[in-house]
C-alpha cells in the first residue's frame, strides 16, 4: 500500500511540475476548465460528458507525455542531434494533432447550442 501511495505522490508531483513549468500545459488546464464551464452552461449530455472528459485527459496525457520526451532529450545531449529534434518536433506535433482533433470535436458539440442560446 505504502508504494501505491509513493506512486500517486510522485505522478502528483509530475503533473504538479509540468503545470509550474510549461506553459503549453497550463493552457491547455485553462481551455479544460473553460470547456468543462461551458458544459455546464449548456447543460450537455452524459454522452459529451463522456467524450469531453477523454479529450480533456487525452490532451492533457499527452502533454505531459510531450513534457516528459522533451526533458529525457535534454538531458541526453545538450547539443544539436537530428534524432532528438525529430523525436521532440513528432511529440510535439502529437499534441498539435489531437488539439485540432478536440477543438473539432468541441464544435461538434457546442456550436448547435451556441447558436440555439444566441441566434
Amino acid at each position: 500500500m505504502k508504494t501505491l501511495l509513493k506512486s500517486f505522490y510522485f505522478a502528483v508531483q509530475g503533473i504538479a511540475a509540468a503545470f509550474q513549468s510549461e506553459r503549453n500545459f497550463r493552457i491547455h488546464v485553462t481551455a479544460a476548465i473553460i470547456v468543462i464551464a461551458a458544459g455546464l452552461f449548456f447543460n450537455i449530455s452524459l454522452i459529451e460528458w463522456i467524450v469531453i472528459l477523454l479529450l480533456i485527459g487525452g490532451m492533457l496525457a499527452l502533454e505531459l507525455v510531450n513534457t516528459a520526451i522533451e526533458r529525457i532529450a535534454d538531458a541526453v545531449s545538450k547539443e544539436f542531434h537530428p534524432l532528438l529534434k525529430t523525436a521532440k518536433d513528432a511529440a510535439a506535433g502529437a499534441v498539435l494533432v489531437y488539439a485540432a482533433v478536440s477543438v473539432v470535436i468541441g464544435f461538434i458539440i457546442f456550436a448547435p447550442k451556441i447558436i440555439e442560446v444566441f441566434l
